[in-house]
């Protein structure tokens, strides 16, 4: 039988499979990689980035109507169609980009999910490979969702890629993918709706905040719909019938697409690896300090396809980096990660890092909790800001700070000095001693602690 033999074999191009193979190449490993998808990742092709970009008007939009009549005269009007066109300038061009790189590196390429066949063994492209090491760097995909009609759902791929924008939209859960979608889509004048089947949105973030989020949401012409299970979509003329219950009550929602944002889960179930003995769980693949599997020693796995990991871009970089030095050179180099901030891009953000309240009276036996929603701090009163609001958690007898969440305009950029606050063991004293520009939102995190 034919087969070819390698190094490495990475699996998935995204920010952490595409640096292994990178690496292990320019150590003089022979490797090769392979995708089912267009090479690049979800984070540069259809995740992050040209989320950002999309949300780009929307922020210029913010801005001038909270300034209206204050030294704004006239609204701009947002263009889907030529923000589509600008952002295609970045996706383009990264599935080529990133195969010539890898392929000037003498890295071999598949278009391909492998299947495992043995412990070292793979199936692609009709082809067997005999791999030394396997690398699993296959990301997240959306969670599949099974009610009748399931398959009209679309996902946050194809909203990014829309040729314009509908006039109304429905999104199956409320985690950050919805709320950031539905944000983008309200301002960009589609009307909007979002069903959840928990009480709130985004379990994941500090409630109190989140319920600002939402009074914010619904001023903008979101609708939620919580402690609601849908049923049935149904395909009519020009739009489609979303069916659910809500509080024991059979409800329905016309409209022009459906999207299912109920979570991702890890994309491993094209791999077939039973087969190959590897060891997962719904969190991912299993993994020890290494990122090592647990039961087959030949595999290790990266990014948010870990049952170590977040689904956090920076934090793959970092996985990516103990993989690859853990294959070139022996396990020698243990996962060792920061704490790490989170933010969703609506408008305001919503940011986090650290312990939540409740996390933190469990692990303290005293803990400070500085919590307001501001109104007359001199930034928001400046921009006219809709919701700026905060909860710092000190951990009382060391006045270190433990805990962060900011809902407000650039906390994405604020929650960055609570991380190295909360990585650097800083106290609140420290901060406050500090000297930042004013006035800046920055500035502002001295009155938080």
């Amino acid at each position: 039988m034919d087969y070819k033999e390698y190094d490495v074999f990475v699996i998935g191009s995204g920010v952490s499979g595409r640096y292994v193979a990178r690496t292990c190449a320019k150590a003089g490993l022979n490797v090769a990689i392979a995708d089912n998808r267009e090479y690049g990742g979800t984070c540069a092709n259809r995740g992050c980035d040209p989320k950002k970009i999309v949300m780009g008007p929307t922020e210029a939009l913010e801005m001038a109507e909270n300034l209206n009549k204050k030294g704004i005269s006239k609204l701009p009007k947002l263009d889907w169609k030529t923000n589509q066109k600008f952002k295609r300038k970045f996706t383009d061009k990264v599935p080529a980009g990133t195969e010539n790189e890898l392929k000037d590196l003498g890295v071999d390429l598949y278009h391909q999910s492998p299947e495992f066949i043995d412990k070292n063994t793979l199936s692609v492209e009709g082809k067997t490979i005999i791999a030394k090491k396997i690398v699993i760097a296959t990301g997240q995909v959306p969670r599949e969702l099974t009610m009748e009609g399931a398959h009209f759902l679309k996902t946050s791929t194809d909203f990014l890629k829309l040729n314009k924008m509908p006039k109304s939209m429905t999104f199956i859960g409320a985690g950050y993918v919805g709320l950031e979608c539905a944000h983008m889509a309200a301002r960009y004048g589609c009307k909007v709706t979002l069903i959840e089947r928990s009480k709130s949105a985004l379990d994941a973030f500090d409630p109190d905040l989140v319920s600002k989020l939402i009074s914010v949401s619904e001023k903008i012409g979101i609708r939620f719909i919580f402690n609601s299970e849908v049923l049935s979509i149904e395909k009519l003329n020009k739009n489609y019938r979303v069916n659910y219950v809500d509080h024991g009550k059979n409800e329905s929602i016309k409209t022009r697409m459906v999207f299912n944002t109920a979570g991702r889960v890890p994309a491993i179930g094209e791999l077939l690896l039973e087969k190959g003995e590897v060891a997962s769980s719904s969190k991912g693949i299993s993994v020890n300090r290494y990122l090592q599997n647990t039961k087959n020693k030949d595999v290790y796995a990266c990014g948010d396809v870990s049952d170590h990991s977040v689904p956090l871009t920076p934090l793959s970089g970092i996985e990516a980096k103990v993989v690859a030095e853990n294959i070139i050179h022996g396990n020698r180099k243990e996962i060792n990660v920061p704490s790490v901030p989170s933010t969703v891009f609506t408008l305001p953000n919503l940011a986090s890092i650290g312990l939540s309240e409740e996390a933190a009276k469990k692990r303290y036996n005293n803990v400070i909790v500085n919590h307001e929603i501001i109104t007359d701090w001199y930034n928001i009163k400046r921009s006219n800001e809709k919701a700026y609001g905060y909860k710092v958690l000190i951990n009382e007898r060391t006045n270190e700070i433990v805990g962060a969440h900011i809902l407000g305009p650039y906390a994405a950029e604020t929650i960055n000095l609570f991380a190295m606050a909360i990585n650097l063991k800083l106290t609140t004293m420290d901060l406050k001693n500090m000297i930042f520009t004013y006035p800046s939102w920055s500035n502002d995190i001295k009155s938080m602690v």
